[in-house]
């Protein structure tokens, strides 16, 4: 039998990965458009590398399904507008390192977090994905009970968004910083 213990224990991995999907999201997407805006100095960049790491997802997303696995379990990140507002706080600011960090910071913690709780509230509940398909270790015959609880009680996808708005100037900062380390 399957009692309460083992039914967090299950399934809290599911939930940590909306908070960890979040904070990822905002930190591959703000340090490596910083990164490459300032390294080449060219407004446009920023949006051009959000491009290409989003068709990286595709391929991402392609092969998650190929393995068999829900097609809606693994999310595709929306950068596109984030990056656009990272460039235009560059151009508008006439490539101005530290109004990048700090506007540019501010516009995409505003903004991605926002993309990332939308697109997550539209993945299946991961508490049924995580019986669905369950870990080798959990017997396929145990059946739990349903929590008698809301899909976004104590919601992960909105600690993981907040996350993610605080650290996107820091984020944004790092990016800039990795430049003045590697290339003085």
């Amino acid at each position: 039998t399957i009692d309460a213990g083992d039914y967090i224990f299950y399934t809290d991995w599911a939930w940590t990965s909306y908070v960890v999907f979040s904070i990822s999201q905002t930190l591959m997407l703000v340090v490596g458009a910083t990164y490459y805006l300032t390294f080449t100095g060219v407004p446009g960049t920023a949006t051009y590398y959000a491009l290409i790491m989003t068709v990286y997802t595709w391929i991402a997303k392609g092969a998650w399904f190929a393995l068999g696995y829900p097609y809606d379990f693994i999310v595709t990140p929306v950068w596109l507008p984030s990056a656009m507002l990272l460039d235009l706080a560059y151009w508008a600011t006439k490539k101005n390192k530290h109004s990048l960090i700090l506007f540019g910071g501010v516009l995409c913690g505003m903004s991605l977090p926002l993309f990332n709780m939308v697109n997550l509230i539209t993945v299946a509940d991961p508490l049924e994905t995580a019986f669905k398909y369950p870990r080798p270790t959990l017997p396929p015959y145990m059946t739990p009970i349903e929590p008698q609880v809301g899909k976004f009680y104590n919601s992960p996808v909105a600690l993981g968004a907040g996350a993610g708005a605080v650290l996107a100037c820091t984020f944004a900062a790092l990016g800039c910083k990795l430049n003045t380390w590697t290339y003085r």
